[in-house]
């Protein structure tokens, strides 16, 4: 029975990973399948700079270091910055996710030219920066932002009305006005959003959480995992070191 864990950016209460914990029910996955939650302990409260990306890495590394040994068959990172899947792969023998480069390349599986919906304006540095170092500048038609702040914890849960329809109406100009024939969800957050966007757009949506899920099964079931090349273990891990960072970060 393959068992997933799935890492979730912020410490979250156990409602606020119940909210996340339900971007399974978009996606129809092996009834053996099993998913994991587990939030990080330390995280920034957001994703907008530097200073915020280098603690997302920190976090979701610690939280998934001892994944393998814990008897989990693949991670899943759930945010589309993909904070701490190149660490972690350097570490971990078995697949890690990260939504972010896998959703961008499957939506180049369903068309020519993608476009990114985020969420605010401030949060479009880090896609433009994550576009640029996978390569995808000629492929991407185009960041658009809602701008409507983000809430990790809620996510759009009692927002619908007000954030659904301006979701839409920025996609529809990712589809008109950039020449985008797919459009990628910007976070996994949005995953309540996704149903309307989908029965209401004329091009296909990636919905980055649910797809992350069933990428892992599919590495499961074809026996494939990250590149060793790609991803060289260190000469000397220091897992000690960053669980005494995290509990000094928690207990100082």
């Amino acid at each position: 029975m393959p068992k997933i864990l799935v890492i979730n950016p912020f410490p979250l209460d156990a409602a606020g990973v119940a909210r996340r914990a339900a971007q399974s029910g978009h996606v129809q996955l092996d009834p053996d399948t099993e998913l994991v939650y587990r939030p990080v302990r330390i995280g920034p409260t957001s994703f907008m700079s530097p200073h915020d990306w280098l603690i997302a890495d920190l976090g979701i590394y610690e939280a998934g270091v001892t994944a393998e040994e814990e008897g989990f068959d693949a991670v899943v990172i759930d945010t589309m910055s993909d904070s701490g899947m190149a660490p972690l792969r350097s570490v971990l023998s078995i697949p890690v996710i990260g939504p972010g480069k896998a959703s961008m390349l499957y939506a180049l599986t369903l068309g020519s030219k993608f476009s990114v919906l985020a969420q605010w304006k401030p949060a479009l540095p880090r896609y433009r920066k994550a576009i640029r170092e996978y390569g995808f500048e000629a492929q991407c038609a185009s960041v658009r932002s809602f701008d409507v702040e983000p809430d990790f914890i809620n996510l759009t849960e009692g927002k619908e009305d007000a954030t659904f329809p301006r979701m839409l109406e920025t996609a529809m100009r990712c589809v008109e006005e950039d020449g985008a024939d797919v459009i990628c969800l910007g976070s996994t957050t949005m995953h309540q959003a996704a149903a309307y966007l989908s029965e209401r757009l004329p091009v296909p949506l990636v919905n980055p959480g649910p797809l992350s899920y069933k990428l892992a099964e599919a590495f499961l079931g074809l026996g494939l995992t990250h590149s060793r090349k790609a991803y060289p273990q260190p000469t000397e891990r220091k897992d000690a070191l960053v669980h005494a960072l995290v509990d000094g970060a928690l207990n100082g």
